[in-house]
């Protein structure tokens, strides 16, 4: 694997969080503050992942079954990091994903009834060593990260997650919050009920502190 000079940062959590704006926001200001910035997602990301992506969206993959949904995001994911990811964190950008491996872990592992020892062989390969440095878990309770999903999308039908149920959702939200739990070197839950600007403040000055520890790393080095 090629060494990397890159901070790589995710962001995770159920559906209407606001996962979005936030990224936005945040790469908004890296760029001002002269950081080279590639803002990506998942499933998506690279033209091969993104014609997966309408695949899983859209339901069609699910009369195969949450294995081979979950063989589809682990696809889509290896090409994302090969064609995207990896060559954007050699050139020593900062790169935001929406979502990554967590929701694997939680979408088709947790609520899929998809065994942890699969998942986590499908993580092990799609990614090839590429994890997050940062993961910022936006947490939320089901009903209302649902009900600002339905504003958001206006008279769009829900896709293949949204129209799950609430009790669904809101175990997703608790499997987020295990994983926060179990790997806090890398995971911040952020408390995604307040103010926007408030959260973006709170997750700049996190990033901020994780590139400056990068950048003296990398002078150690």
């Amino acid at each position: 694997m090629t060494d990397r000079s890159g901070i790589f940062i995710t962001f995770e959590g159920g559906e209407g969080v606001g996962k979005s704006t936030q990224i936005r926001r945040l790469a908004d200001r890296l760029r001002r503050a002269g950081h080279d910035v590639l803002v990506t997602r998942e499933p998506g990301g690279s033209p091969g992942a993104e014609a997966v992506r309408h695949v899983l969206l859209s339901g069609a993959a699910e009369t195969f079954g949450v294995r081979m949904e979950a063989i589809l995001f682990a696809a889509a994911r290896n090409d994302h990091v090969e064609e995207v990811i990896r060559p954007a964190l050699e050139t020593g950008a900062v790169v935001l994903c929406d979502r990554f491996v967590d929701s694997s872990r939680v979408y088709q592992g947790v609520t899929g009834n998809l065994e942890p020892g699969f998942i986590e062989a499908l993580q092990r390969i799609a990614t090839d060593g590429v994890m997050p440095d940062l993961t910022f878990i936006l947490d939320l309770p089901a009903e209302a990260g649902l009900a600002r999903a339905r504003r958001r999308g206006g008279s769009d039908a829900p896709d293949r997650f949204e129209k799950e149920e609430v009790d669904t959702h809101e175990k997703r939200r608790q499997a987020y919050l295990d994983i926060a739990a179990a790997e806090p070197r890398r995971c911040r839950v952020i408390n995604a009920g307040r103010p926007e600007d408030e959260i973006a403040e709170e997750i700049f000055t996190l990033v901020e502190t994780a590139t400056e520890a990068s950048v003296a790393a990398e002078q150690v080095s």
